[in-house]
């Protein structure tokens, strides 16, 4: 360790405590952001040891990266300098909880499978499935912004954050929001936080509005020979009375990835058998209820289904359920596993757009030689998965061709495109965060409000912000 490396582990180790701190290379291989490795890791203790860290940070311009599990920290670009890894796992705590009252604060470290154990105990329960879930934190799915299946009926993060405390580049200890509905006043600086990478502050807790737990959930799935047929059941489902927990239709591709090694190593809970096929269009969702509504869900969907000429359809219960949402909730990591050059392009636009966009993935990633599979939510937004057979320049400039057209279909249709995940030397040569936005000169002035530093995360986010 160089002289001034080892003076920053000094006052670093002050703070948090000899234990917490990490310098050792084989420590901060587990931190690195493709070929870049942090100086130093570090664990605070309390937000308040997290403000002493960012305000030593910000007084030696230290670039700095707040992580969790790090299951998401090869999302965006590079950062431009990384000097410190802030590991922000030992404040894993529920910091209350009221279950009357449908309301809960709790720390950035914690686990998700952990919370969700806690708040099925009380029947409740946050729509947080997301990918990685059995690994990722609260806050590091927060600040990346990770959506789920369960957004079709519950909507994002931004819907049940309550409120936010958190610390600013120089050290300032913040709160937005509140802890309990009727206390939510002022400006929504938190909503803010949400899917920043933490680029404008460090998280340190956050109140969530809970939900009651959902029982009696069953599944219908339902196969299509084409991506239209499968999108008009979406849209029939839409427009009638049913408010499903879930929909997603599914692109041939995906009976493959599920059904696959990868499936089982990422979820061991093993996919029902003959419900997909690697040659037909699928429509899913889930809904729960009493008996009664089941079964109106199940006559009203099957009929629907036969309209629009559904092929083998049918309705889960109890472990098929489970095994089915978890490869929805997972698609993501299972299509990483799949192939060692695995590109995934997420792309948002209004629902009656998505099968113009679907068509454009297709001919893309035939012309380009391209295995693919595409997940499409009913709210618009479109997972779609490229998976070349091997690393080459070749599969790269494929692979920029390919998602090239796919943003420039989307602009075009008024949405937009991304690609949070591809082999992290490839990252400069796409277009990781898609074309310039509007609201970029915005996003400058609230980052130079935050981050006046220039310490966190900087060159991660939108337009190397």
């Amino acid at each position: 360790m160089s002289a001034v490396a080892s003076a920053i582990a000094t006052r670093l180790a002050e703070i948090v405590g000899d234990g917490n701190l990490f310098a050792n290379p084989a420590d901060l291989a587990g931190y690195a952001i493709g070929a870049l490795r942090p100086r130093v890791a570090i664990r605070p203790g309390s937000a308040e040891e997290t403000a002493d860290v960012l305000k030593f940070a910000a007084a030696e311009k230290l670039g700095s990266v707040a992580c969790g599990a790090r299951t998401k920290l090869d999302l965006g670009l590079a950062p431009r300098k990384y000097d410190l890894a802030v590991d922000m796992t030992r404040l894993n705590h529920v910091s209350a909880y009221d279950p009357d009252d449908l309301t809960l604060s709790v720390e950035p470290g914690l686990a998700l499978h952990q919370l969700s154990a806690t708040l099925a105990e009380r029947a409740q329960f946050l729509p947080l499935e997301v990918p990685f879930f059995r690994r990722a934190t609260v806050g590091g799915t927060i600040a990346s912004g990770m959506d789920s299946p369960l957004r079709q009926l519950y909507g994002t993060a931004r819907d049940f954050i309550l409120g936010m405390e958190f610390v600013t580049a120089d050290g300032t200890l913040a709160k937005s929001g509140g802890r309990v509905v009727k206390n939510v006043t002022g400006y929504d600086l938190h909503k803010l936080m949400i899917g920043s990478f933490g680029t404008l502050g460090v998280i340190t807790k956050i109140n969530f509005r809970t939900f009651p737990l959902p029982r009696n959930v069953r599944a219908f799935i339902a196969s299509f020979d084409s991506a239209e047929r499968a999108l008009d059941l979406r849209a029939r489902v839409s427009r009638s009375p049913l408010k499903p927990l879930t929909m997603e239709v599914f692109s041939p591709g995906i009976a493959d990835l599920f059904c696959s090694d990868a499936s089982r190593r990422i979820d061991p809970a093993a996919f029902p058998t003959n419900l997909l096929a690697s040659d037909a269009w699928a429509f899913t969702c889930g809904f729960a209820g009493t008996e009664k509504v089941l079964e109106r869900y199940e006559a009203e969907l099957r009929a629907m289904g036969a309209q629009v000429g559904g092929a083998n359809i049918s309705v889960l219960q109890g472990d098929d359920v489970r095994a089915a949402f978890a490869c929805k909730r997972e698609f993501v990591p299972i299509a990483l596993e799949s192939s060692p050059a695995t590109t995934i392009a997420k792309a948002a636009v209004l629902p009656s757009r998505i099968q113009e966009i679907l068509g454009v993935i297709e001919l893309a990633a035939t012309d380009e030689s391209l295995r693919w599979a595409a997940m499409a939510r009913g709210v618009g937004v479109i997972y779609v998965a490229l998976l070349p057979d091997a690393l080459t320049e070749g599969a790269r400039r494929r692979l920029a061709r390919a998602t090239g057209r796919i943003q420039s279909a989307c602009e075009k249709a008024g949405g937009h495109a991304t690609i949070p995940w591809c082999p992290f030397e490839w990252k400069s040569e796409l277009k990781v965060w898609g074309s310039e936005r509007a609201d970029w000169a915005q996003m400058r002035k609230v980052k130079s409000v935050f981050d006046p530093h220039g310490i966190l995360g900087v060159g991660r986010f939108v337009g190397g912000l």
